[in-house]
């Protein structure tokens, strides 16, 4: 009985190790890059939100866009007010001098407003940022996409509230409003359109995706922008002429290069 307990012991021993080395393990891999997992999650409640986002009506929607949007305002704000100089003020700002002229009382309420403290710089971005997020969320469901328009609206309307809140524009706050409210949508909708420009790779025209081949079998691409100014788009290919291509100023010896190509390919014959 002893021997046989003595054979049972090393093989308990070893099953024991293997299963703490295979936890082990398991503990290590999913330890492994804690920072890609979190991401993950982060990433799949940020699309459960807005998939759950796009089935409410268009005021719920703006309510929810407008207050987290407000949220990282104020957060942005208070940060960059903390880190600043002088306790929080962006720029030491002296006070107006006694019966200053309203338009240079104005110009100091304009820096006082880019130069207040934490809480000040995180109301005067919430409301910039909360009211820009709920607008472009109002904007693309009634558009139904998010263009340049879109953007310059909520921009405006950004701006505007921004400068009533902040105290710009004393003592004319509306024309100032306005003023402040056109500069954010000029600036915005500038910035909207370069982005767009260089983020979006340049969509292929798919009118002209049959003869854009075809010259290039044949060595001719150089006559594409003719087919493009005579709108002889792969709909007319089967219908081409020497005429037509001789009215779009191609060369006799391309015309009829192109011309026996079109008659030589079944698939170009048959296009309509």
């Amino acid at each position: 009985m002893e021997r046989a307990d003595q054979k049972r012991r090393p093989l308990t021993v070893m099953a024991s190790s293997s299963s703490q080395v295979a936890a082990a393990r398991g503990m290590g891999m999913g330890m492994a890059n804690p920072l890609a997992e979190w991401t993950g999650r982060v990433r799949s409640l940020e699309a459960g939100v807005r998939a759950w986002l796009a089935k409410q009506p268009t005021h719920v929607e703006a309510a929810v866009v407008t207050v987290a949007g407000a949220v990282q305002g104020a957060a942005l704000g208070g940060l960059m007010g903390t880190l600043a100089p002088d306790g929080g003020a962006a720029l030491p700002v002296p006070p107006p001098p006694p019966g200053a002229d309203p338009k240079v009382l104005a110009s100091f309420k304009q820096a006082q407003a880019l130069a207040g403290g934490p809480l000040v710089q995180a109301r005067n971005f919430a409301v910039m940022t909360g009211a820009n997020a709920g607008i472009s969320c109002v904007m693309r469901r009634i558009r139904g996409v998010e263009d340049v328009q879109g953007s310059m609206a909520a921009a405006f309307g950004s701006g505007a509230l921004f400068s009533i809140v902040s105290g710009m524009g004393t003592p004319n706050p509306v024309a100032n409003a306005i003023t402040t409210g056109v500069a954010f949508a000029v600036f915005q909708g500038g910035f909207f359109m370069i982005g767009q420009k260089f983020s979006q790779p340049k969509s292929e025209d798919t009118y002209y995706s049959r003869g854009r081949s075809m010259l290039q079998k044949l060595g001719l691409q150089n006559y594409e922008k003719n087919f493009k100014k005579g709108l002889l788009t792969d709909q007319t290919l089967g219908l081409l002429t020497d005429s037509a291509l001789r009215d779009v100023k191609i060369p006799p010896g391309p015309r009829l290069l192109i011309l026996d190509h079109i008659k030589r390919d079944p698939e170009l014959t048959r296009a309509n």
